[in-house]
């Protein structure tokens, strides 16, 4: 069966198309459940964070059109636009492509360690669902154990850079220090989390945390020597901020144009704001470029930002491509002997049916009172008359369709080459 990749992420397509086929977390389980229902799909794993949406699926052959159109018909995406921003990968290279993502060598951010975390989520999730089967799961494992020899066998994770880090180095870059500034962050998951270190690391003044679920953002406030607020609240503290980082997972924005237009008329000072939206879908509305006084930076835009801290990393992904060029290898080669493995059973099966065959005769011919060498030599030459029948047989027709069919039939039965 076909391993195949399938997907759209931030290098084949920009923030408005990948938008419209994220995945929110706890969809995902269920729509498994509904791929898995389909004919021709094997096993499957869902892929949906801010930077590529991804399925990994084991297929009956000819089934990779109808997994295109699956993944379409279910985002209500199925157009043209963004048809042609997907991309496919099958076997050898899909499994390359697995391995980038996973090492970090796919991301927007060369080398950045959250992807493996966001996979092993993904297989954790597809696999509670009941969509994981035995190769999968096989590539899955190998997949983390190779991620973690390349973190440690190269400096690919030096000098740690990621989407949260550059959105505060541009926070730096805009403001100089930050020591006399507030941060309104909205959201309270992994990449606010982060975001927050970084802050506080730099020297933040003031932090305030925003989170549909108050208890959320009370803890990661209480952590970090901050204050939390509600989701409704943050009109009535935007105008506090001098930075908003905005990181959920709503469908629809929770920052609107006219809420930040208000904010902008009761500043006390007339300086800048900072906004940098990380979430896909966005969280901001892109109006809020348009105001006065605003720099509104997306997912997308910080690629620009995030360019200089990437220098030290390329000889280091460039080892990285190595070792993945040897596992891609040796996984491929493993997966190829498996499919021998119904093949060496049937083989086998039938030589064990051909043998009892030919021993329950022998028997009856001994039991008939003919003599046991007569009946030992019977027995050896039936059996082997028997067994290389078909395969002389079919070797002669190979023969005449590809040439090489000999040499492969030489190397299949260790015979030495006669010449």
């Amino acid at each position: 069966m076909p391993l195949v990749s399938l997907g759209i992420n931030h290098q084949t397509a920009p923030l408005e198309v990948r938008e419209r086929l994220t995945f929110a977390a706890d969809s995902i389980a269920a729509a498994l459940r509904e791929l898995k229902q389909r004919p021709g799909i094997g096993e499957a794993v869902l892929v949906s964070t801010c930077n590529r949406t991804e399925l990994y699926c084991v297929l009956d052959a000819g089934s990779e059109g109808a997994l295109v159109n699956w993944l379409l018909a279910h985002r209500s995406a199925d157009d043209p636009e963004v048809r042609l921003r997907l991309y496919q990968h099958a076997d050898d290279a899909a499994v390359r492509h697995l391995l980038r993502v996973a090492c970090g060598l796919d991301s927007l951010v060369l080398g950045e360690p959250q992807i493996l975390g966001q996979l092993k989520h993904a297989y954790e999730t597809a696999a509670g669902a009941g969509a994981v089967g035995p190769q999968l799961n096989r590539l899955f494992q190998r997949c983390f154990a190779v991620a973690k020899q390349v973190r440690t066998d190269t400096g690919i994770g030096a000098n740690p850079v990621s989407v949260a880090s550059a959105a505060v180095g541009l926070a730096r870059q805009v403001f100089g220090s930050l020591a006399e500034r507030t941060a309104l962050l909205i959201g309270a998951g992994e990449t606010i989390e982060l975001v927050t270190r970084h802050l506080r690391g730099h020297g933040l003044g003031r932090l305030v945390v925003a989170n549909r679920s108050l208890d959320r953002a009370h803890d990661l406030a209480t952590r970090h020597g901050g204050y939390a607020i509600g989701l409704g609240e943050v009109g009535a503290h935007l105008h506090e901020a001098d930075l908003v980082i905005a990181s959920t997972a709503s469908p629809e924005p929770v920052l609107r144009e006219a809420t930040v237009r208000a904010a902008l008329g009761r500043r006390r000072r007339r300086a800048p704001v900072l906004i940098v939206d990380l979430a896909v879908p966005r969280d901001v509305e892109p109006e809020v470029a348009a105001l006065d006084d605003v720099f509104l930076y997306t997912v997308d835009d910080l690629k620009g930002v995030i360019d200089d801290n990437l220098r030290a990393r390329r000889a280091a992904a460039d080892d990285a491509e190595q070792i993945l060029d040897a596992e891609v290898a040796t996984f491929g080669d493993a997966r190829r002997a498996l499919d021998a493995v119904p093949v060496i059973r049937a083989l086998r099966a039938h030589g064990d049916e051909e043998q009892q065959r030919a021993v329950a005769e022998a028997r009856h011919m001994l039991d008939a009172g003919r003599p046991a060498p007569e009946v030992l030599e019977w027995l050896a030459h039936t059996l082997a008359n028997r067994l290389l029948h078909a395969p002389s047989a079919n070797l002669k027709d190979l023969v005449k369709d590809d040439p090489h069919a000999v040499e492969l039939a030489r190397r299949l039965f260790g015979l030495e080459d006669p010449r």
